[in-house]
């Protein structure tokens, strides 16, 4: 197998850590797959947020106020020139609060991001994440059919689309 192929996969494998790490709600397995320095992070509706200790900041918040995530990732696209890696994503996520005081489980909400993540090469040779970016899909392709339907467009064509919620 060629360099490139054995790049691509071994992106895409660091690409799944990363995610694995996020829903056991384990920081310091996502702490690993980070780069040491010079990193960012948008988590969707977030600012942007520089720096290594803030970066796993915002994690340990999200980690601490989530009580059940899962991602389902589609479209998954991973590009490596170089040193430099890129993968695109949507994620398909389901996440879940507190349970309730009968000790059922809490809510489970559903969302979809699109995501873009980067990754560099690291000394070791391990990849590693440099920067991160997650935004929210605001469209609901079905709710974008219906309506045109009703005007007489017939279905909605280009644009993002997709399911904002899970039934």
């Amino acid at each position: 197998m060629s360099g490139a192929g054995t790049d691509v996969e071994a992106v895409a494998a660091a690409n799944t850590a990363l995610y694995d790490a996020l829903e056991r709600g384990d920081l310091d397995a996502l702490s690993a797959q980070w780069l040491t320095e010079d990193v960012s992070v948008v988590h969707p509706g977030w600012p942007v947020i520089t720096g290594r200790q803030d970066v796993m900041r915002s994690y340990a918040l999200i980690m601490a106020n989530t009580e059940y995530i899962q991602f389902f990732l589609t479209d998954v696209e991973v590009s490596v020139l170089g040193d430099t890696a890129l993968v695109t994503c949507t994620e398909n996520i389901l996440s879940g609060g507190p349970a309730e005081e009968d000790g059922s489980a809490g809510p489970l909400v559903g969302g979809l991001v699109v995501a873009t993540n980067i990754f560099r090469r690291a000394e070791d040779g391990a990849w590693k994440v440099w920067a991160r970016h997650g935004s929210p899909v605001l469209i609901d392709r079905d709710d974008e059919d219906e309506d045109d339907e009703e005007n007489g467009d017939g279905p909605a064509e280009g644009g993002p689309g997709g399911v904002t919620g899970f039934a």
